[in-house]
């Protein structure tokens, strides 16, 4: 165990510090369920935005970018689009400040704009909303849990501290139990201090993560460049972001073990694989932020415009520190790959441990304190905003609506209390079910979120789309992306392994409950409707509703920004590939490239100033 006392010292201290602000902040917290949920709709986007950047710089993602990294290179930018990160554009550009419009505390309250609040299928609507949101929040958890785990048993050997546990605890298993000593504490702080104190954590927990990473880049360089410099050993391709149909990367006779990982992860028909996200992505994005801390961010603004503000603030904040980590790591466990011991507990190689392996090795005291800290509040960040969400879906859109609709702040305080502590023993438990941080980051994005996207990009811009079909849309979708791991086992001849490739068929699925459910009933309260498309002002297919919008307000003028908002999502995701890469060319030192694309994002920044910053509005 390579831990000083210096660097214990720093994490003590900061954990301490979050204790402190949990209990500190609780008394402004529980002032209302607002202020509980949603900091009182009253923090700046910045912070809002930092916060939300700070929750997407997890453990486990980051781990997983490193692992990339390794294998793919400089094409590993691409593989996020599996999430797909370029959401946060389609939400920047026009579908944030459409949600934020609403004034509504949770998705699922949101639908209520909508569809309405009355009628059986409205109350359906909203229940499988409540259900997907919890499902998602538990397997994020779950997702976090794993990681954190994975990562802290490389720095506190299970043999250095088992004589002093009083029980055993069976080797596959050691990971979940440090897991669980660290999700208590994000589970205190998060729960006492609700969204300002969670708000605040990600600020303090972003500030060191920043110094981190910082220095891991400048470590990272000084070991590539320093000393006469030295040559990367990697396959053909590896420094080309760039990519044909084939993947075409042999790592034969450098490390094998990375070739066998192309094949399991099902990447080498790179070119199909890309297409696959994409087409996935765009749907994905156009169906708008799922119902997790993502969304309660944006709902937690002040303003419409705020909440773009907050979205765009997200990837120029998170991606040039986060890939300077990724890309830094990465050098290093080149350089020095065989000082590292990537060997999985079940045999094989696990390039998962790179990122905690390379950190344990190679960096000096003081900053490897400063590093672990900053990822462990990585996971504590995440996991309390994906707890917040979760509370916030079950004290408002279920004990709220269904059980007790007048209960007095002090008992919405004490419901929150308690569902956190029930949602955080759920998906630890479910952590123990989950083979790698990858097998359940692929069913999220693979499967369960196959059975989210028809009915949530049916509701923004088809107008006869009702609660009927938004029920049926999301029940055929979600139950099928359950059912799928099981009917793999049963049927492996018939489905992908990868869960990206089986997600067509979730889709197809959905998008027949959507329309079959659509039209079993009879379309949404006109009044409602109307309402809707006065407030929230959305393009698409709502020519019928214009008219009487217009017909009672002939001064009414319709979203006629289709084209601009598109201009402006491509020209975003251009600029977030760039902010990605950015610190990959400066740590690698390739000139040309990084000039390139210092270029491409001042011309871009000018061009979304004038097409989309000064076009902003309430």
């Amino acid at each position: 165990m390579k831990l000083r006392l210096i660097d214990v010292s720093i994490l003590v201290a900061y954990l301490v510090l979050m204790l402190m602000i949990g209990w500190y902040m609780r008394k402004k917290a529980s002032q209302d369920k607002e202020s509980y949920l949603m900091g009182g709709k009253k923090l700046p986007w910045y912070m809002l935005g930092l916060s939300d950047a700070s929750d997407m710089f997890d453990i486990s993602g980051t781990m997983w970018m490193v692992a990339l990294c390794f294998v793919y290179g400089l094409k590993s930018i691409w593989i996020p689009w599996l999430w797909p990160v370029f959401n946060q554009v389609f939400n920047m550009m026009f579908l944030a400040k459409w949600l934020r419009r609403s004034n509504a505390d949770t998705g699922a309250e949101w639908l209520a704009t909508r569809f309405g609040t009355i009628g059986k299928n409205v109350k359906a609507s909203h229940n499988v909303t409540v259900a997907f949101a919890l499902i998602g929040c538990l397997g994020f958890l779950a997702y976090g849990f794993i990681g954190l785990g994975k990562f802290i048993e490389i720095f506190v050997p299970w043999n250095m501290i088992e004589a002093y546990v009083p029980f055993h605890i069976a080797p596959q298993y050691v990971a979940h139990f440090y897991g669980i000593i660290f999700t208590l504490f994000a589970m205190f702080y998060s729960i006492l201090g609700g969204m300002h104190s969670i708000v605040l954590g990600d600020v303090i927990k972003y500030a060191i993560m920043t110094v981190g990473c910082i220095a891991i880049a400048v470590i990272a360089m000084m070991n590539l460049h320093g000393h006469g410099g030295h040559t990367l050993n990697v396959p053909h391709g590896w420094a080309d972001p760039f990519f044909g149909l084939h993947l075409n990367m042999d790592w034969s006779h450098i490390v094998p073990a990375a070739n066998q990982k192309i094949k399991d992860d099902g990447f080498g028909l790179f070119g199909i694989f890309f297409m696959m996200m994409l087409f996935k992505g765009v749907f994905a994005s156009w169906a708008g932020p799922a119902p997790n801390y993502d969304m309660q961010k944006m709902l937690s603004t002040q303003s419409p415009k705020d909440a773009s503000k907050m979205t765009g603030f997200v990837s120029i904040m998170l991606l040039p520190v986060r890939y300077s980590m990724v890309i830094g790591l990465t050098v290093l466990a080149l350089l020095y790959y065989n000082q590292l011991d990537l060997a999985a507990p079940g045999g094989g190689t696990d390039f998962e441990r790179i990122l905690p392996g390379a950190i344990n090795q190679f960096l000096p005291v003081g900053i490897l304190g400063i590093v672990l800290t900053g990822l462990l509040g990585a996971f504590m960040g995440t996991f309390s905003g994906t707890l917040n969400a979760a509370q916030a879906y079950v004290v408002n859109d279920i004990y709220l609506k269904y059980i007790n609709p007048n209960a007095p702040t002090k008992i919405i305080i004490y419901m929150n209390y308690l569902v956190g502590v029930v949602v955080v023993v759920l998906g630890v438990t479910l952590g123990f079910f989950a083979k790698d941080v990858n097998s359940i980051l692929q069913w999220i994005v693979g499967g369960l979120y196959g059975g989210y996207i028809a009915a949530n990009v049916l509701k923004w811009y088809w107008w006869r789309f009702n609660a009927n079909g938004f029920f049926w849309g999301m029940a055929s979708g979600i139950a099928s992306a359950l059912l799928l791991p099981y009917v793999k086992i049963w049927f492996p001849s018939v489905f992908f392994n990868l869960d990206l490739y089986n997600w067509p068929m979730l889709f197809v699925i959905s998008i027949i409950g959507c329309i079959a459910g659509t039209y079993a009933a009879p379309p949404t309260d006109i009044e409602v409707l109307k309402k809707f498309y006065r407030t929230v002002r959305p393009w698409g297919f709502w020519k019928p509703v214009h008219e009487l919008v217009v017909a009672d307000d002939a001064s009414f003028i319709g979203n006629k920004r289709f084209k601009l908002d598109m201009f402006n999502v491509v020209l975003g995701v251009i600029a977030q590939l760039c902010f990605t890469i950015l610190p990959m060319y400066f740590i690698l030192w390739m000139k040309l490239p990084l000039l390139i694309t210092i270029g491409l994002i001042a011309v871009i920044m000018l061009i979304l100033k004038k097409t989309w910053w000064d076009k902003l509005e309430n």
